[in-house]
């Protein structure tokens, strides 16, 4: 008989798919197998199908039978027989031979057409001799959640029958409810189908529920939201089913476990999948469910015959691992895809639940440890994979959703609660990562006090996000407010103290106090209770930042050697390909360029760039950032067309790997748009710059450097276009929001007040610049990086006033006593000194002398080397 038509069947493509496949016209595959887990409807396009070529005439025989066990379809054909040919019912094993020699064709006969459904086939091997004959009359439909290869064959074909799409899973709950008076807004069924992943069989269930209870569909909603609810309690009792159904959602996969734990390798399946069960439904890596944690699991729960437990001694190897997600595969309760491993396995949200409610609460949070400890040991510690990084997350947001108290059970939180929180940072998802330690800093101070080291340790997290998201102040605000509670609760010596000390340092040289910084870090290496020793990453990584904060005082070439120094070191202490040893040959690439030697910046990173793809892989953060910077000091080296193409190409890279609104993403935007408007296209740079400022606003907030920095990039556009009021005007507004921010010390303020008087001179107002001049050589001294811009650009302006002789005067002075002075006889703002001096005077033997250098420095590609007087 066949089962009654669902209440708003819904017409799926899944209908004519089928109808091609099985009538095709002369080219039809004779038996078709729909596949798919339980609860997709495949009985339902069974019968439809089946009930359609009956009422329209396309068969003559039609024979519905039950597919659950080999006795069953035996029965069924047995009865066919019977009631087609008469057979002697009470010799069934005979009747039923005679009913399958009946369907095969046979010349001189009449013809007759028929369709033969199996439905609910539980194990290929049952039907081991018991296919219906291939027949040019005949069609064979099976239904089944099993996808083993035995399936598939000469005239056989699986199709895979899967969820409802969103609008069909919509429009069955609108009608559905709808019929039964008891109508919802759109967007709450829109709401509950995704809740219920769209599975047909729990879409029916849950509006029965909702009918028999008079329940609203929100208020239903929060209800499946408790994860404490288990499944069964929200749906219909047995004998309230819908349409015939014989069991509920809870129940319709506890059978497919128990087969897929008798499938070699015996006892695994059931272990295996309550792991997944809470993981992320939408991909679990191969890695987490291989892991020695995992395989430990599915060892101590291995079961016997998929009911009883039993301790087997014998250790599961990773390939007994994989062979249990294949047997849950072969059930349907599993998506396996060995080719994605970051995603190899997809579980439906339903399944998750209804296994999840199996546990007793014991298990329930051991297993969610043991989860942990699983993504723990897949997680890299250099993530070069972004996608499996990104996977990694996912899964920790899914069992935190689902078991955040067990991941406190241990007398420490699980350390992969940190780890998600860095990923992210490190991911450039800044945003998410000042929420997730925000989160976390509030449940450790809740539930472990404010004074352990794993709640200072989450506030630790918590500052250096904001800081990195740019409020360098409001992060050295937390730190020093830490680092007393840190003294407070655990002393002075502690190396958790110490390392807040570190941290503090760092973000005080971020906030525009280099030379603070600088100290605090040479401070913090001699201190006695420094015992890491010299080769401690720790105690390597305070040289680096030592190094960098020397240099963003004003000692270029002094952090350049110290980098030197320490490159040697991490190399013997961590090896060459370790990230941080990668990241000091960037840095020392990088004050090479700071301290003049552009060329060697450029050759440098051009060294180091193949190093990174080969140890990080080419699509890791930190080669990106290499890429950006070899392309940054190839403009300053001169090719800007290079730089800028570089850009452009690094670009969508950055966009496929990162997302549009990373930080490194925006920094390049930012970077290609300075490019732009050093190769001349004034225009496009501007355009850029007034695309990119509404991004950084959304993404970073107006309050960030980078955008005020935009702005300041901008008005230097519409400067060089000929708006110097513009400019001017632009920068008079922004320098406030700058000096609110980061301080009026702080470098890229400095910048912006040069850049005012600049533009106001460019408009006449040249006493901007020499009151500027004279404010920075009192407040910074006369060698000050800054107070040499200054110089330089007054004495630049005079130039182009024509005042030859005071901008002559001006630029020898700059040179004198010792062209070498300040900041190095080959560095480019010397270089561009002495040909102003030599360009006012007219001297050829000085530009001839000079462009021995430029060659030299610049190389003689380099557009200011081979000027001509």
């Amino acid at each position: 008989m066949l089962p009654p038509r669902a209440l708003s069947f819904q017409h799926r493509a899944e209908v004519d798919q089928l109808r091609t496949a099985v009538d095709g016209g002369g080219t039809a595959v004779l038996s078709q197998v729909l596949t798919g887990t339980g609860g997709v409807g495949k009985t339902q396009l069974a019968a439809d199908y089946a009930r359609t070529a009956w009422d329209s005439g396309g068969v003559d025989v039609l024979v519905w039978i039950s597919a659950s066990s080999r006795s069953a379809m035996t029965n069924g054909y047995a009865q066919a027989g019977v009631e087609v040919l008469g057979a002697d019912p009470t010799d069934t094993e005979k009747a039923a031979r005679e009913f399958l020699a009946w369907l095969e064709p046979k010349t001189g006969t009449k013809p007759c057409r028929w369709l033969v459904v199996l439905d609910d086939l539980a194990d290929p091997a049952d039907l081991r001799g018991l296919w219906p004959p291939a027949s040019p009359r005949g069609r064979t439909l099976v239904t089944t959640r099993r996808r083993d290869a035995a399936l598939t064959g000469a005239g056989r074909r699986l199709v895979h029958v899967g969820l409802f799409m969103p609008w069909e899973a919509a429009a069955y709950l609108t009608e559905v409810l709808a019929a039964h008076d008891h109508p919802e807004p759109a967007e709450q069924i829109n709401g509950l189908a995704a809740d219920l992943g769209y599975l047909p069989l729990a879409l029916a269930q849950a509006a029965a529920y909702l009918v028999d209870t008079e329940l609203a569909c929100t208020d239903y909603r929060e209800l499946f939201a408790d994860r404490m609810r288990k499944l069964a309690d929200l749906l219909p009792e047995s004998s309230s089913l819908p349409d015939d159904q014989a069991i509920t959602v809870a129940a319709t996969w506890s059978l497919s476990i128990e087969r897929a734990d008798q499938l070699r390798p015996a006892g695994l399946a059931r272990p295996m999948i309550q792991l997944a069960a809470l993981l992320d439904s939408n991909g679990i890596p191969a890695s987490v469910l291989t892991s020695q944690p995992a395989l430990g699991h599915v060892t101590e729960h291995r079961t016997s015959n998929g009911t009883g437990s039993t301790h087997q001694s014998a250790q599961v190897s990773a390939e007994d691992a994989v062979l249990a997600l294949r047997a849950l595969y072969r059930l349907s309760l599993i998506d396996h895809s060995p080719t994605t491993p970051h995603q190899a396995v997809r579980v439906h949200q339903l399944i998750q639940r209804a296994t999840r409610d199996t546990l007793t609460p014991d298990q329930h949070d051991r297993f969610a440890l043991t989860a942990a400890d699983a993504l723990s040991a897949a997680w890299p510690d250099v993530e070069r994979d972004t996608g499996l990084a990104r996977t990694l997350r996912a899964n920790v947001t899914a069992l935190v959703h689902t078991a955040e108290d067990a991941l406190y059970l241990r007398p420490t939180p699980h350390s992969v609660l940190f780890r998600v929180g860095q990923s992210l940072g490190q991911a450039g998802q800044v945003t998410a990562a000042i929420t997730h330690f925000d989160r976390l800093a509030d449940a450790t101070r809740h539930r472990l006090g404010p004074g352990h080291t794993h709640a200072l340790a989450a506030r630790n997290m918590l500052a250096r996000w904001r800081g990195m998201a740019g409020d360098a102040v409001g992060a050295v605000a937390a730190l020093e407010e830490l680092l007393a509670d840190h003294v407070r609760a655990l002393g002075p010596d502690h190396i958790d103290t110490l390392m807040t000390r570190r941290a503090l340092a760092g973000w005080r040289g971020e906030a525009g106090d280099a030379a603070g910084a600088a100290a605090a870090f040479e401070e913090l290496l001699a201190d006695p209770a420094w015992l890491l020793g010299p080769d401690a990453p720790d105690t390597l990584a305070v040289r680096d930042e030592l190094a960098r904060w020397r240099g963003e005082a004003g000692d270029a070439a002094g952090a350049a050697a110290a980098r030197k120094n320490l490159l040697a070191d991490q190399v013997r202490a961590l090896g060459p390909d370790h990230p941080n040893t990668l990241s000091t040959r960037h840095e020392l690439a990088r004050w090479r360029g700071v301290a003049g030697d552009v060329v060697g910046a450029v050759a440098a990173l051009e060294e180091l760039l193949p190093d990174q793809i080969r140890a990080l892989g080419p699509d890791h953060p930190d080669t990106l950032i290499a890429r950006h910077e070899l392309a940054r000091w190839r403009g300053v080296a001169g090719d800007v067309v290079g730089a800028v193409a570089a850009l452009e190409e690094l670009l969508p890279d950055q966009i496929r790997v990162l997302d549009p609104d990373h930080f490194h993403t925006l920094v390049t935007r930012y970077n290609l748009a300075t490019m732009r408007g050093v190769a001349g296209d004034t225009a496009g740079a501007a355009a850029a710059f007034e695309e990119l400022l509404p991004d950084q606003v959304r993404v970073m907030g107006p309050d960030h450097p980078n955008t005020l920095n935009a702005r300041g990039g901008l008005a230097a556009m519409r400067g060089v276009a000929g708006d110097t009021a513009g400019a001017a005007a632009a920068l008079e507004e922004l320098l406030p929001d700058q000096v609110r921010v980061m301080g009026p010390d702080h470098p890229d303020t400095l910048n912006t007040e040069f850049g005012l008087a600049w533009w106001r001179g460019a408009a006449g107002d040249t006493a901007a610049l020499e009151e500027l001049l004279a404010d920075r050589a009192r407040a910074l001294g006369p060698d000050h990086p800054h107070t040499l811009i200054a110089r330089f650009g007054l004495t630049r302006r005079r130039g182009d006033e024509r005042d030859a002789t005071a901008a002559a005067a001006a630029w020898k002075e700059l040179l004198a006593p010792d062209p070498a002075r300040v900041p190095g006889p080959d560095h480019p703002d010397n270089l561009n000194a002495r040909n102003e001096l030599a360009r006012l005077r007219g001297n050829a033997a000085a530009w001839k002398k000079l462009l021995v250098d430029q060659v030299r420095v610049l190389g003689p590609g380099h557009p200011h080397a081979g000027l001509d007087p």
